[in-house]
């Protein structure tokens, strides 16, 4: 009788379901969305209901295309968006809609907490600076802002961990999400005691920490009536979505590189030691892989800002691809295609909702700069593909100026479905790049994690061994390369043209909302 591992990834537009055997062939996928709900400028929240609806949906799905029987299921991982902050009462009840990694709202709360814990010592505990996106300020806004909610808080859980709450009755979490609240003490993988503190929290109010292989819980008696899973199934830590998307590549040794292109993107570096940048412009963050770290640049708009570009500007296209039977992205690629590199001097700062690396700036927005009469929609599309390539660009920079070897970069995520994107990529990044024969993101690498907790394999490498395989290599074109070098410079200098007229309009905006 063949034996699975089961992954779920709790992502921003949905919840995926990865059901796969121990070869890594991929039995079963499911995807159930969910609304992102922006009741203010730069306010990102969603309702935790939805998530356990669409994961339940999503388990049921994958069980029931694959035929797999629950007692063939050997172990689950979770995986998750990161830093959002989910907030229980005394009886496990929400007491509000999450606020999410993209989340801007809580600039003064960041200022607050470096102020009263002191900014080195936060460097110190945590590796990083306290960023809008990250969970802390987002405890702390709750407070100076629904004190009435606050008073009844007696939880805080992670996207992924709540859902882990609702399969399993535990509160726990691992060290690879938890490193992105601001309260972890990254180099010593456990809750910062000064952070907390600081805060005025308890740790009775936080999880319980785990390392991302090891069985945090057992699926409960009520989620298996709900999911169809057999009770006391072992629930992997898992991971925040970037590190198990790093697992379920095989990028778990230092000099093999991960970029990922989904709504958001990432650029991921493993480290044996946490090592952080002097300019703080990269995360220093946990591994999934026990006893190793990552560091991390992170596009707050990558694939959200073609996504964005679709759903705004390009109804024709849409109607198009559903007379044609194709996926919208396919046309919209195919202009961006057919329009010169470079896209005739158009060049666009996909900073739609704020950005972080390299500038950790909540004001910066999106731009198009050089707009001329010859310009097209065509245009448009090619040149946000190549603004979120020069800001995956930045931090592959910045890891080279932290002296990070740089010997492989594999491709994941929906951006490296499209061979024009990685081409693209590869040009601009000015390095080959490898797809991988399973890009099934985040949940296949939680599903890895489900199997080592499971027992299906003795630790993670192990794992990878048995499943990762790559494909398809891209290599830089060096004409073309030469050509994004020349833009790349001034695509860098646009921030630093508009940082004080990003903050201008922001108070604007604030003042008139």
């Amino acid at each position: 009788m063949p034996e699975y591992l089961l992954g779920i990834d709790v992502g921003t537009t949905g919840t995926k379901a990865v059901l796969a055997d121990p070869s890594g062939r991929v039995a079963a996928t499911a995807t159930h969305e969910y609304p992102l709900h922006t009741p203010r400028p730069g306010w990102a929240e969603q309702d935790p209901a939805d998530w356990w609806r669409a994961t339940v949906s999503a388990i049921r799905d994958v069980l029931s295309a694959s035929g797999a029987k629950p007692e063939q299921v050997r172990g689950l991982g979770l995986s998750g968006q990161q830093h959002g902050s989910v907030f229980l009462d005394k009886d496990g009840k929400v007491l509000r809609e999450a606020l999410l990694w993209c989340d801007q709202r809580t600039a003064a709360q960041c200022d607050w907490i470096h102020d009263t814990v002191g900014f080195d010592k936060v460097i110190e505990e945590t590796l990083n600076p306290v960023l809008t996106g990250f969970q802390a300020p987002k405890i702390v806004w709750l407070r100076d802002n629904e004190p009435q909610v606050y008073e009844r808080l007696r939880m805080i859980l992670l996207p992924k961990d709540y859902v882990r709450y609702r399969l399993t009755g535990e509160y726990a979490t691992e060290v690879s999400d938890a490193a992105g609240t601001s309260l972890l003490n990254v180099a010593k993988r456990r809750w910062s005691e000064v952070m907390v503190t600081g805060l005025g929290l308890t740790t009775d109010m936080l999880p319980t920490v785990h390392e991302s292989p090891v069985a945090s819980a057992e699926i409960c008696d009520t989620a298996a009536r709900e999911t169809g899973l057999r009770v006391a199934l072992p629930v992997a830590g898992g991971g925040g979505d970037n590190a198990c998307s790093a697992v379920g590549n095989g990028v778990i040794q230092e000099g093999i590189i991960q970029v990922s292109v989904g709504t958001s993107g990432t650029v991921f570096a493993p480290m044996l030691q946490p090592k952080v940048d002097p300019k703080l412009r990269v995360h220093t963050f946990c591994h999934a892989v026990p006893g190793q770290w990552h560091a991390m640049g992170v596009m707050q708009m990558a694939g959200g800002s073609l996504r964005w570009f679709r759903d705004e500007l390009c109804a024709e296209e849409q109607a198009g691809a559903e007379r044609q039977g194709l996926d919208p992205y396919d046309l919209i690629t195919q202009m961006a295609a057919a329009t010169p590199i470079g896209s005739e001097g158009l060049l666009f700062l996909p900073y739609l909702t704020g950005e972080r690396t390299p500038h950790a700036d909540p004001n910066a927005r999106g731009v198009f700069m050089g707009l001329g009469l010859r310009h097209t929609k065509a245009h448009m599309a090619r040149a946000i593909m190549e603004g979120v390539c020069y800001g995956m660009r930045d931090s592959l920079e910045i890891f080279r100026e932290m002296d990070l070897p740089i010997e492989e970069v594999r491709n994941t995520g929906g951006g490296s479905r499209s061979p024009f994107w990685r081409q693209m990529q590869s040009d601009v990044f000015r390095t080959p790049l490898l797809a991988m024969e399973i890009d099934e993101g985040a949940a296949f690498g939680a599903a890895l994690l489900g199997g080592v907790a499971g027992g299906l394999w003795p630790d993670v490498p192990a794992a990878c061994a048995a499943t990762v395989r790559t494909k398809d290599p891209s290599r830089p074109n060096r004409k073309v390369t030469a050509v994004y070098n020349k833009y790349y410079p001034t695509y860098r200098g646009l921030y630093r043209s508009l940082k004080r007229h990003f903050a201008r309009v922001a108070r604007i905006v604030e003042r008139t909302a």
